[in-house]
């Protein structure tokens, strides 16, 4: 007897032993939490980050160790937006100042500074402590400026800073996220409750996929040790956890059911399940692991850490839906399916034929070329506006002017333009020359002060570093960060500072600042990308090769993802470069895609599509596997798996369509664009492009592989047989046999429990799984064949056919 995959077997433990497996895991997720709160998260500092010039500028500064200064602005302005009174305005800043000094968490309070323009006063004011937590200290400095605001009438106080901005952003982004998470837990219970019927059932994946993100979100903390984590990660562990832990749990769960409508115990259906599902759940997961690790070729710290958390949280479902899944349906038992939902019960049990995908599938099985070209000509339509697609970095002009403190900033740069975009020069070099480094710097800014793409409300001070190796000085640009003006300010500040330094020896020098990190980073990215996409699809050929032995599969899996994923990125230049969906999505079209989302899209939509087309795949493979012809055996893999994976794609595009109503249009952009690519690649590429494409291939699907039942792939069975009659629960001419009963008697050769064995065929018969070697009999070929044998040049109907998909069934 052949040993059990693994899958298998680990199912059966947990399904034999479900307080054991329940517990390890409630331990497993627990250890994982705990473990990674007491070890904290070790976070990206800025000189990991960087890249190119903007890296190197930002390793200079970190080298001088300068003290760090959580600076706040108190702007005062005319409530109208008019001229400030000149009176009103000192009087008010007066008060500021009073008022800031009386506090425990201010360090310095500077006096305060007209604007050029005549319409605003700014008092600087210095925190105490260091800028990582000034967020959490600066209340009593937002009350003091209230209170200033209720004791001038006709006066607008506005308060922007290291503390106050990052404080007003977090509070605004985490209702967003609350709002998301309330929006999306509802959202897939009521259509896992649609797709099962019962309440049990349709909590069984939500309540799996939370421990799974929660217990990722543990790992990725440890892991953050070994290699830094950005702030983003833990969204993206919820957005993937929740993603595949669902649906690897529907693919688990929707099989185990099917096997207990054919009268199989909870076990053997676990079984049955865990060979067929849970090996599906493995290779899907293979899969997306492997695309992910192509974002560590980005080398860049920020994609290094989102590959990291992506990794674990799907490594975690994976091992979820193998061990604990198990042992939850076999303790649950039949209280799976209870409380049942009446309609929605009688729904999800009706017996019979879909008749819906069988007519969604005709064009493609009747008409394969003509669906293919038109189906293909769509997506590739759909595609073609990625071909314009720009990069920039995000920055505060893409957030929502709803958000009071982005109004905030809006009106301290207006009148300011210093304290909006900035670009930071950095120098190093010998403490010998720090004098000719500040006389080189100060020779710079007398060129930036006669050039308008500098601002020039205030005079850029120099810093200087205790050891006086390193200098620093901001420079500022009254243009937005993502603007031309802006771009051009930092190319002529790269140009001028090298020139600068040349005659001090020995001198370091670089520019950094938010818009030179975009503008390096989204080139860094650029010049990565084929690296990236070049690993993800080589890996996943030899990936998909290697689980179905056949180069035709692997190749058609690349370029219909590749399709799909083109697509994708076509609607995501179409919605965000261009102005039409600006009132529908609520954002300000800056004309470019976020710069780090096409590179992190593709490989995790590479990643799930690959999910979707394994599961189908295999069960078209378990039909061919079975003898049916292609158009047959696509018809039914299709059919048979379309409730699971158009279950799985609801619950997807629902749960990232509601990322695309966040603040941050970067958040924005990816919820739209997953989305996007997932309903493309659940509707056209499953409905018409897949199907079109197998059943024209024909027998070379498996090419150079070979199914059982001769040189070009499985004995046919007739296209009369549709993919209902193959069901045996629904057929009559199916004899059932248990587990305990030997299939002797009642045929013309003795099958005996666990080898199918018979004494007159050795190593020519019946053996388990194949049916394949022909027994010499009378100096005549005999050969039995799945679903009868040929005898006398004619096939003749068996009298007995073993249902490979239902062990348990034999037809007669």
């Amino acid at each position: 007897m052949r040993k059990k995959p693994a899958t298998v077997r680990i199912a059966r433990w947990s399904a034999t032993h479900p307080w054991s497996a329940i517990g390890l895991w409630i331990v497993f997720v627990a250890a994982c939490l705990v473990l990674g709160g007491a070890a904290g998260t070790n976070a990206i500092s800025d000189e990991e980050s960087g890249v190119r010039e903007s890296g190197r500028a930002g390793k200079i500064v970190h080298s001088g160790d300068f003290p760090e200064k959580a600076e706040e602005n108190v702007l005062i302005t005319a409530e109208d937006g008019g001229k400030l009174d000149p009176a009103a305005g000192r009087e008010a800043a007066a008060d500021v100042v009073e008022r800031m000094k009386a506090l425990d968490e201010v360090q310095e309070v500077g006096d305060p500074v007209p604007a050029p323009d005549g319409k605003a006063l700014l008092v600087p004011v210095t925190m105490k402590g260091d800028t990582e937590n000034a967020d959490q200290r600066v209340q009593p400095l937002l009350d003091a400026s209230a209170a200033v605001q209720d004791a001038h009438e006709g006066l607008r106080v506005d308060e922007v800073g290291t503390g106050s901005t990052a404080k007003g952003l977090s509070e605004t982004l985490g209702e967003d996220f609350k709002k998301a998470e309330l929006i999306s837990l509802p959202l897939t219970l009521l259509i896992l409750l649609v797709v099962f019927g019962a309440i049990i059932a349709a909590g069984v994946p939500v309540v799996l996929a939370l421990s799974c993100v929660g217990a990722a979100i543990g790992l990725s903390t440890l892991a953050s040790h070994v290699l830094p984590e950005t702030s983003a990660v833990s969204n993206v562990i919820l957005l993937m956890g929740m993603a595949v832990g669902v649906d690897y749990s529907l693919f688990y769960l929707k099989r185990e059911r099917e096997e207990r409508r054919a009268g199989k115990s909870h076990v053997d259906a676990i079984e049955v399940a865990a060979e067929t599902s849970g090996h599906t759940v493995v290779v899907s997961g293979t899969t997306v692991v492997v695309a992910m690790a192509g974002l560590y070729l980005a080398n860049e710290a920020t994609f290094a850490s989102l590959a990291t958390g992506s990794i674990i949280v799907v490594a975690v479902a994976v091992l979820a839906s193998l061990t604990v899944l198990p042992a939850l349906l076999a303790k649950l038992g039949r209280w799976v399916d209870k409380p049942k939902v009446p309609f929605l019960w009688r729904l999800t049990m009706r017996s019979g034929e879909s008749r819906v995908w069988p007519a969604l599938l005709r064009p493609a099985l009747s008409k394969p070329f003509i669906t293919l070209v038109v189906s293909v000509g769509a997506l590739l339509l759909l595609a073609v506006p990625a071909l314009d697609m720009k990069l920039k970095q995000p920055g505060s002009d893409d957030l929502s002017r709803d958000i009071p403190v982005v109004q905030a900033m809006d009106r301290l740069t207006e009148h300011f333009p210093s304290k909006g975009t900035v670009h930071q020069v950095a120098v190093r070099a010998p403490a010998d020359r720090a004098d000719d480094v500040k006389a080189a710097l100060n020779g710079l800014l007398e060129r930036t002060a006669k050039d308008e793409l500098f601002a020039h409300d205030s005079t850029p001070a120099i810093d200087e570093s205790e050891d006086r190796r390193v200098h620093t000085v901001d420079v500022g640009t009254p243009y937005q960060p993502k603007s031309d003006g802006a771009r051009e300010s930092l190319d002529l500040l790269r140009e001028w500072v090298p020139q600068a330094m040349a005659d001090v020896p020995g001198a370091e020098s670089a520019v950094g600042g938010k818009v030179a990190q975009g503008v390096d980073f989204t080139g860094h990215l650029e010049e990565r990308m084929p690296w990236v996409v070049g690993f993800v699809l080589l890996l996943t050929f030899v990936t998909m090769v290697m689980i179905f032995r056949s180069l035709a599969v692997a190749l058609s899996a690349i370029l219909l993802n590749l399709l799909s994923a083109a697509a994708a990125f076509g609607v995501l230049v179409a919605v965000f470069q261009n102005t039409w969906a600006e009132g529908f999505l609520d954002f300000h079209s800056s004309g470019a895609v976020v710069s780090w989302l096409p590179l992190f899209l593709f490989v995790v939509l590479f990643g799930l599509s690959m999910d979707y087309h394994v599961f189908v795949v295999s069960r078209i493979r378990e039909a061919a596997l079975e003898g049916a012809t292609t158009k047959t055996a696509v018809r039914e893999g299709i059919t048979r798996s379309a409730g699971v994976v158009t279950s799985a794609a609801i619950v997807m595009v629902g749960v990232f369509a509601i990322f695309g109503t966040l603040s941050m249009v970067e958040f924005k952009q990816l919820g739209v664009g997953l989305a996007a690519a997932i309903l493309l690649d659940a509707v056209i590429i499953r409905i018409y492009v897949l199907p079109a494409l197998m059943t024209a291939l024909g027998k070379w699907n498996w090419w150079p592989g070979k199914l059982p039942g001769g040189p070009g792939g499985p004995t046919a069975v007739p296209d009369q047989a549709e993919p209902g009659s193959r069901h045996a629960e629904e057929q009559p001419q199916y004899a059932r046999f248990t587990a305990e009963q030997q299939y002797g008697q009642q045929a013309p050769h003795q099958y005996q429990q666990g080898g199918y064995q018979q004494q007159s065929y050795q190593q020519g018969g019946y053996q388990q799984g194949g049916y394949q070697q022909p027994y010499q009999q009378g100096g005549h070929q005999d050969p039995y064949q799945q679903g009868g044998h040929q005898q006398g040049g004619h096939q003749q109907p068996g009298p007995y056919r073993h249902d490979a998909s239902r062990p348990g069934y034999y037809q007669q």
